[in-house]
């Protein structure tokens, strides 16, 4: 199998869902993958399977991990409430180590695939102020899966690709629209209701309805009704 297939992580959110489509732009067999990690907004899931379909995926596997049972953040404690203002610092929505770990899983069977290129939709602009979306943690991430696995090993360059890091909110919902996608079909809320509705006053919520009002262009986002 070629270099061209590459793995792309994909949570069905916004983000991902446009990383998905510049892969498959840029001429990838994608083989998505998501997480079913203990998060409260699980119905990100069902969003991702339409992306996937809809974006023309080769394959979508979910993996589980159980980041509930470390705890620690509001999106996998339902005893932590998700904020709804914003806050100081690393918010309570940050997930102790998921992007190492997905990213980790992502090297595993890109590995398999034979395939050096990895997918991941981080923002280091509009985003919540995540450590691990930095691009100091991603070229972290490429040194040590070059020199943690056989193919690494064995000469291989693995690469991690990150085609958001450096773009407005907005600036992603254009390229998304440019490559056909339907952002009706994602779920992008902390604490998205079962049908997939939004809350509408999340930090994600938040920077998801700025960014389609700052792009100029009508959100689709399915709200909660009152």
């Amino acid at each position: 199998m070629s270099s061209r297939h590459a793995v792309v992580l994909l949570s069905g959110g916004l983000d991902s869902a446009t990383v998905l489509a510049i892969a498959r732009a840029e001429g990838f067999v994608c083989h998505a993958l998501s997480f079913d990690y203990g998060q409260r907004h699980r119905t990100e899931l069902a969003a991702a399977a339409r992306v996937a379909q809809a974006l023309g995926a080769k394959e979508r596997r979910t993996m589980k991990i159980d980041f509930a049972g470390i705890g620690g953040s509001a999106l996998t404690d339902e005893s932590i409430p998700v904020p709804e203002v914003l806050q100081q610092g690393i918010p309570i929505t940050y997930v102790p180590a998921r992007n190492t770990v997905f990213l980790a899983m992502a090297l595993g069977w890109a590995e398999v695939l034979h395939s050096v290129d990895i997918h991941i939709g981080v923002n280091a602009v509009d985003y919540s102020g995540y450590p691990d979306c930095r691009p100091t943690f991603i070229d972290a991430f490429v040194r040590l899966a070059n020199v943690a696995t056989k193919a690494g090993v064995e000469g291989a360059q693995f690469r991690v690709h990150t085609p958001l890091i450096a773009l407005s909110k907005s600036d992603i919902i254009r390229r998304g629209l440019d490559l056909g996608v339907d952002f009706a079909m994602t779920v992008s809320c902390y604490q998205a209701n079962g049908r997939g509705e939004a809350c509408g006053h999340c930090d994600s919520c938040r920077l998801r309805r700025d960014g389609f009002e700052a792009a100029g262009v009508t959100d689709p986002t399915r709200y909660v009704t009152s």
